[in-house]
């Protein structure tokens, strides 16, 4: 067994699913991926089952229903902890987020207890979103930040790398958002704590298959959810602790890296 696992919540994506899978598996650095699906009525469970038939890296995590992203990474936390895996991922399947950019968030988890993409560090990295769709999502961040106080630049982005300690720290079914405000959770519970988070740079391009899954209902959860936050934290507009000096934590595990290239053959 690997290291890391990436979590990849599916609700039909039985299109995009064989070739993220693909992506994954031809990484430099070794990876795993569990495919946690809805019971999708197109049939990607089913090609989920068939593609971890074929490679043992590949698992399946079934669920009966559609009960949003939030419970789904909840599953996945859950089954990647049960397992032992150090980098545990979160990472869409519809290609929004570049699985090539994995060995760059294992490279920053050395440091991190918590890795973010941002969309917007050093710029806007968005491809194929409408001016309104950008301009909700800038104003959701500036929101995120002053309300709760968290510094950084893409509150809501749902590409992350977690170092395992960072998840055995909290109370996951305490965790109440489901929607995109469960991104703005995760993260808040662990910098409050005051857990080291960093921001790397991501491009987030807008998927070209399927549907996305924005709704009104996932807004206005995350407008209520940051002043419950806020609340949480005593009011406060900052870490309850100094973030602590990870890479000199006894914790902290190498993060895998890509085998060494070897000289051609005479």
């Amino acid at each position: 067994m690997t290291q890391t696992l990436v979590i990849v919540p599916t609700y039909n994506e039985r299109e995009n699913l064989p070739r993220i899978a693909e992506r994954l598996l031809a990484l430099p650095v070794k990876v795993d991926l569990l495919v946690v699906d809805d019971n999708s009525p197109d049939g990607t469970g089913q090609v989920a089952d068939a593609l971890a038939a074929q490679h043992p890296e590949i698992h399946v995590l079934h669920r009966k229903e559609k009960a949003g992203l939030g419970r789904a990474y909840i599953a996945g936390f859950k089954w990647a902890l049960a397992r032992g895996y150090e980098y545990i991922f979160e990472m869409d399947g519809d290609f929004s987020h570049n699985p090539d950019d994995i060995p760059r968030f294992l490279e920053a988890a050395a440091e991190a207890d918590l890795v973010l993409g941002s969309r917007y560090i050093g710029g806007i990295r968005i491809m194929n979103w409408p001016l309104s769709r950008l301009m909700l999502s800038k104003a959701a961040a500036t929101y995120v930040r002053l309300v709760t106080g968290m510094p950084f630049t893409d509150p809501t982005s749902g590409y992350k790398c977690f170092r395992r300690h960072a998840l055995e720290g909290l109370d996951l079914d305490a965790v109440r958002s489901n929607g995109y405000s469960f991104q703005i959770e995760l993260t808040h519970k662990l910098w409050r704590q005051g857990l080291r988070v960093i921001e790397i740079p991501i491009v987030f391009t807008e998927r070209l298959q399927g549907h996305s899954k924005m709704s009104g209902h996932i807004i206005r959860e995350a407008f209520f959810m940051v002043w419950r936050l806020w609340l949480q934290n005593g009011m406060r507009r900052r870490p309850r602790m100094q973030p602590l000096p990870t890479a000199l934590d006894a914790r902290a595990v190498p993060p895998p890296v890509p085998p060494p290239s070897r000289p051609p053959s005479c």
